[in-house]
């Protein structure tokens, strides 16, 4: 029903791309429509009120909402992902993990929560570290009650806007230890409106201040230390989960230039043909790998084989992006690129696609390293964590 709902709601959504797109706004509008529609409950159980959906009815989902407007879906993927992760670890995954009881009852808080209208944001990147939860500055100790969270976020999707933010730091007494706390917005978080960029200009990725205690059930498994091996072993929603949304953005640009092709009369030029057609098969061929890692996702999470997949996924999604929105953008002609048009946006949205974590060169270092037999989350001269 959600996938039909994504569909029906996508040249909504396109029509007011433009606008939150020129004045770098939040997309205020789709985000109540994605609340109207139960969107914020797509990854949640059903026995707690949500859709109950796995990873791939998630990519077929973002796919949909990003045709029309990718900073939308991206936005709505940072909850997703957030949702998707806290309903993946089962009962018999927390047993198995030793996780208490008192974790999982903070888990079924946050997920019914979700379904019931509340949306998440991410709050993982720093300057000068990305997302690499092994060089974070922000840090945690605890204290009587909970933890004293505090440090400074950069490219904090739908910053201003959540209701609670999955925020990553580090331990203060052993910095091997980065731990993950959902925090519920208010005092001590502090928004810097700093998200001015070229392209994804509506998802509200400003930076967000921290300096807050929270109580303990806001440890997210109620153990610290499980971020990075998390991250390692089931690595799809910090890499894989992104390339819905880009394959989802090259196949509007694939769209848009034959509207606009088809409106010009340009429809008889051989070199403009073989463009679309060309573009036509690479969002086909990374549609599919992005469907067949989603497929893997649900059926063997953190299988070696579904892994690769993932990466594959996230470095196939970035690059043809690019590529095909730079060469519709070519093919439509010079018109295309005034300010406003849809290509020009898309060429803009979908440049980011690459360089969104994890990297496209990082993705295919990843790759080549394990194909090498090394170990792809440990060799290397940059760390992937």
């Amino acid at each position: 029903m959600l996938l039909d709902d994504a569909r029906r709601l996508a040249p909504r959504l396109a029509a007011r791309a433009p606008d939150t797109d020129r004045d770098g706004m939040f997309p205020a509008d789709d985000f109540a429509d994605l609340r109207d529609a139960g969107f914020f409950g797509l990854m949640v159980p059903a026995r707690l009120g949500g859709a109950g959906a796995g990873f791939s009815q998630y990519a077929d989902v973002a796919y949909e909402l990003a045709r029309g407007n990718g900073a939308t879906a991206l936005i709505f993927n940072m909850h997703a992902s957030v949702t998707g992760a806290l309903s993946g670890v089962t009962d018999e995954l927390a047993e198995a993990l030793g996780l208490p009881p008192e974790a999982l009852a903070a888990r079924d808080d946050a997920l019914k929560a979700a379904a019931g209208g509340s949306w998440y944001a991410v709050a993982m990147s720093e300057r000068g570290a990305g997302s690499r939860l092994s060089r974070l500055a922000t840090t945690y100790e605890p204290v009587d009650g909970g933890y004293r969270i505090k440090g400074s976020k950069t490219f904090c999707s739908g910053a201003g806007h959540a209701d609670a933010y999955l925020i990553a730091a580090r331990s203060a007494a052993d910095p091997s230890q980065v731990s993950q706390f959902l925090v519920t917005a208010g005092d001590g978080l502090r928004v810097e409106p700093t998200w001015d960029a070229l392209g994804m200009r509506a998802t509200a990725s400003h930076d967000l201040h921290v300096d807050v205690t929270v109580p303990a059930a806001a440890l997210l498994g109620g153990v610290e230390g499980l971020a990075l091996a998390v991250a390692q072993l089931a690595p799809h929603w910090m890499v894989a989960s992104y390339a819905a949304v880009y394959v989802g953005v090259a196949r509007a640009a694939v769209d848009a230039a034959v509207e606009h092709v088809q409106a010009r009369g340009l429809g008889g030029l051989p070199a403009v043909r073989s463009r679309i057609g060309r573009a036509d098969a690479a969002v086909a061929a990374a549609h599919l790998v992005t469907r067949e890692a989603a497929r893997r996702v649900d059926e063997a999470p953190g299988d070696a084989e579904t892994n690769r997949w993932v990466w594959r996924a996230k470095l196939l999604a970035g690059s043809t992006a690019a590529e095909v929105a730079a060469s519709m953008l070519e093919a439509a002609g010079t018109s295309a690129m005034r300010r406003g048009h849809p290509l020009e946006r898309l060429y803009r949205d979908a440049r980011a696609g690459s360089l969104q974590p994890a990297t496209g060169d990082v993705c295919a270092d990843w790759l080549g390293v394990d194909a090498l037999g090394g170990d792809p989350d440990a060799d290397g001269v940059a760390p992937r964590w």
